[in-house]
């Protein structure tokens, strides 16, 4: 170890404080004993919350996935790791700041744009990305207070956990959201939603789905809303029997699509709502509206696709055959993409900082010393929340086999940094300031409890400076 490092704490900035950063931050601090380190952490974020993806990224109905949030909470709750929210990475610190506040830097930024769709019509108005309306419903506070939701036929493309948490939500009742943590802007908006049926279209078939059997059984919980299924959609090849076969996931989500087909016809009432799921439908044109005089509406009409089929290996040919879909409203699931931090290398096209296990390189294949990446922003966005931590002890492994040869932060007093924001006017947050922003959106819990027909856990605060003023007392 470096004299350096004998006398001081290594300083590490860890850039997001969604569960990546948590995992590294918090595995970080546990490598101390093991390693004879010492380490000085600090957790920034740019919103004035913790938690990332988890507030900002799944459905309010998911009780058991915000769960992870308690894990998360103690992690942060020990003081072994600061917290420094509301603060962005680019204007309020520049990547010249971190370099001479810290000995190190771990970027876990995360992916939270929508993946692109190329084709015709995806401009028009009414065509929306999944991951922007996920950003509304859960009450992200750097998004629009109102959405547009004036269609009654929907389609959402894609097969992944977040197209059937968008599914559901727009099938879903607004009253049936209100024992979660749904923001008050949001219950009034669906509340007034015309919606009678969303489609769901996946590109291969019913065994080459990316959802988790959580994700597909939570859509029969929702209370007058039919799931219904198309036959000509239920076709099988090798490769899918051969998954069912070895799969335990694969054989639940299809022995259960299969038992809703057989239900769907013994049905003998109707529902007000419909959630249709289809499969080898490959989208190729979002179809404009027309005016009487034949000109364009500039608006969504429909949504053509070509019908595919399995090639034997589990993945799909076209067939030629072209099916339009009446809809007026289309959201695309087909995964997030990684955004660029100025000053650090960037893969267009993968949407990933430019790394190898964590080390983040530059232009010559380097690693650029002391500067690391995790989680998706690392390896892009693929894995569930859990695969996150195998991901953060890779990268942490990394910085240690790295300690010696890190670069000395010029200014690595732990309050030297906290003096910069401070004479900027950064209005930064703390872990202290979470504890009453959370307190305080328990109490409005409390409070639409006693005025309402269903007990809240709590009522999300939107507003940044809102949460910002809360939490700063």
């Amino acid at each position: 170890m470096s004299e350096t490092f004998s006398s001081r704490p290594v300083r590490v900035a860890v850039i997001g404080a969604g569960p990546a950063g948590v995992y590294a931050s918090d595995i970080l601090a546990k490598a101390q004993k093991k390693h004879d380190l010492r380490f000085s952490i600090d957790l920034y974020d740019r919103y004035p919350a913790p938690f990332g993806l988890i507030r900002y990224g799944v459905a309010p109905d998911h009780p058991r996935i915000k769960g992870i949030i308690k894990a998360l909470h103690k992690v942060l709750d020990r003081g072994d790791i600061r917290l420094l929210g509301n603060v962005n990475i680019g204007t309020d610190l520049t990547i010249e700041d971190l370099r001479r506040h810290y000995d190190a830097v771990i970027f876990a930024t995360g992916a939270i744009k929508d993946a692109d769709l190329d084709i015709p019509g995806i401009d028009l108005e009414g065509s929306f990305g999944a991951a922007d309306f996920v950003s509304w419903y859960d009450g992200h506070p750097d998004y629009p207070r109102e959405w547009p939701l004036e269609a009654e036929q929907v389609a959402v493309i894609g097969n992944g956990n977040v197209a059937l948490d968008v599914a559901r939500v727009l099938s879903k009742h607004a009253d049936d959201l209100l024992s979660t943590e749904i923001p008050e802007n949001v219950y009034q908006g669906l509340k007034t939603s015309p919606v009678t049926d969303v489609h769901v279209f996946g590109r291969r078939g019913p065994a080459q789905v990316k959802f988790t059997p959580l994700e597909l059984r939570e859509l029969s919980h929702s209370r007058d809303v039919d799931i219904v299924l198309y036959e000509e959609d239920f076709e099988f090849d090798e490769a899918s029997d051969e998954a069912i076969k070895s799969n335990n996931q694969v054989k639940t989500m299809v022995n259960t699509l299969a038992n809703w087909l057989v239900e769907q016809e013994e049905r003998t009432e109707e529902a007000s709502r419909k959630l249709h799921l289809h499969f080898l439908h490959q989208p190729v044109e979002i179809l404009e509206g027309k005016n009487p005089d034949g000109s364009g509406t500039g608006k969504v009409a429909g949504i053509r696709f070509e019908r595919m089929e399995l090639d034997g290996t589990g993945n799909v040919k076209g067939t030629g055959e072209y099916l339009d879909y009446d809809v007026q409203a289309v959201y695309r699931a087909v995964g997030y993409f990684g955004s660029e931090v100025e000053g650090i290398p960037f893969d267009e096209k993968k949407g990933v900082i430019v790394n190898e296990a964590g080390r983040v390189l530059d232009e010559d294949g380097r690693h650029i010393p002391g500067t690391y990446a995790t989680g998706w922003i690392k390896r892009g966005p693929v894995g569930l929340i859990g695969h996150t931590k195998g991901d953060a002890m890779e990268t942490i492994d990394c910085l240690i086999e790295d300690i010696n040869h890190l670069p000395e932060a010029e200014q690595p007093e732990e309050n030297a940094v906290v003096e910069l924001l401070e004479s900027r006017g950064v209005e930064y947050t703390t872990w202290e300031g979470w504890l009453k922003l959370d307190e305080h959106e328990a109490a409005l819990g409390r409070k639409a409890t006693e005025s309402g027909p269903v007990e809240r856990e709590r009522v999300k605060v939107v507003p940044r400076e809102d949460m910002v003023k809360i939490s700063r007392g």
